[in-house]
């Protein structure tokens, strides 16, 4: 059994978590990346390759791609061959080369708000326009808005869907009659489906993920599904993504965008921590799961008993809370400034996936160590008391 409780020290080691802020006693729970050490497989296979003492430029092995093959298979009973598979440095990464490889400048994407706020900015960059469809929030979930989803589809000028499966930040795991409704609307449309599921791992008890790739034919027909290991492993510095696509033609022009914009190498490391998660990370993954649960059981036990006007969203997956802070009568980024200054506790502010669908939010990262998740919302209740006084 792993511990996820041992404390590590990430502070001093140039972690963008830690040593964002020059203040040492900010507590952040804001970026999505776990302060646990990663499963033992990873550590030796990396220990092992760093044991050869040289890191040339490197080839991706046939291994390489059948350990994503039997991943798929075995914990997804998804079919996935391996000329549908392209690698390239991070999810993001692949956002942006998907985008350019299907659009010209002025085309617009349609996202589902709030939503990771990444993708704004590779929708900017790569010269088009965000077109949002926001979700419909009611008794702390959130559902789809069918009708101005397929009312946003119908602008001729929309060429791609891009959503995240599971959400982030409103930590739904869509389910596959939903995810068959909506490429339905894309089809009628002619809008090709980019679909982020690098927090497919990490769902909670009962609530199955499923690729979209998997839903049906049409789906997989339709779309590109983006995926890593670095969220549910925690490798996300070690730039390592896949973009599965069984269409010979899209695949191709992806292809040519990665070489284009020279995101087509991977790291050594990267490469060994992936097979190593895996083809022997399954039994950290589950303990890791259910670990991450019970953090969100002992946050959803702290609002509901130290600040009940706050509500939680119910989550289905990630390891982030997305809080509702309405009743503070504040906006998201006072508050989370407040929080930081007030309480020396680094939280996300909800407009940043959103000025409209993201305000009134906050999202908090849980997956760190329980002593430590527990201390910063005791700082949050603390900051908060100062809201009245200052008032």
């Amino acid at each position: 059994m792993t511990n996820f409780d041992k404390p590590t020290v990430r502070r001093g080691t140039n972690c963008v978590k830690w040593d964002d802020d020059e203040q040492e006693d900010i507590l952040p729970l804001w970026v999505a990346d776990m302060d646990f050490e990663v499963a033992p497989p990873i550590k030796k296979a990396i220990c092992e390759r760093a044991e050869q003492g040289i890191f040339g430029y490197t080839h991706v092995p046939g291994d390489y791609y059948k350990s994503v093959i039997n991943w798929y298979g075995r914990r997804h009973h998804w079919h996935v061959e391996r000329d549908w598979i392209l690698y390239t440095t991070g999810v993001v990464p692949a956002v942006s080369v998907c985008i350019k490889a299907l659009t010209k400048p002025g085309d617009k994407v349609v996202v589902l708000t709030p939503v990771y706020n990444c993708f704004f900015s590779s929708i900017r960059n790569t010269g088009c326009e965000t077109v949002e469809s926001q979700l419909l929030y009611h008794n702390q979930t959130y559902f789809i808005d069918f009708v101005d989803f397929e009312k946003k589809c119908a602008d001729p000028a929309v060429k791609i869907f891009l959503m995240c499966n599971p959400h982030n930040p409103a930590c739904r795991v869509w389910t596959d009659g939903e995810l068959e409704r909506l490429n339905d609307i894309c089809l009628r449309h002619h809008v090709k489906v980019i679909s982020d599921e690098i927090h497919g791992e990490l769902t909670f008890p009962d609530i199955m993920y499923t690729p979209f790739g998997r839903v049906s034919q049409a789906c997989l027909d339709n779309g590109i599904i983006l995926c890593s290991s670095s969220k549910a492993f925690n490798t996300a510095g070690l730039q390592t993504a896949n973009i599965i696509c069984n269409d010979p033609e899209t695949r191709q022009k992806i292809d040519r965008v990665i070489n284009t914009f020279e995101v087509c190498d991977l790291n050594p490391f990267g490469m060994a921590a992936l097979m190593a998660a895996y083809n022997e990370g399954e039994e950290w993954l589950d303990e890791l799961r259910e670990y991450v649960y019970g953090n969100y059981q002992a946050l959803c036990e702290f609002f509901e008993r130290e600040l009940p006007d706050w509500k939680v969203t119910r989550s289905e997956g990630t390891y982030l809370a997305w809080v509702d802070i309405r009743a503070t009568g504040m906006t998201s980024e006072a508050l989370a400034s407040l929080l930081k200054e007030k309480g020396h506790v680094r939280v996300c502010c909800g407009t940043i996936y959103g000025k409209t669908a993201g305000e009134g939010f906050i999202r908090i990262n849980m997956a760190t160590q329980r002593k430590r998740l527990m201390e910063g919302l005791h700082r949050i209740k603390k900051a908060v008391g100062t809201i009245t006084v200052e008032q």
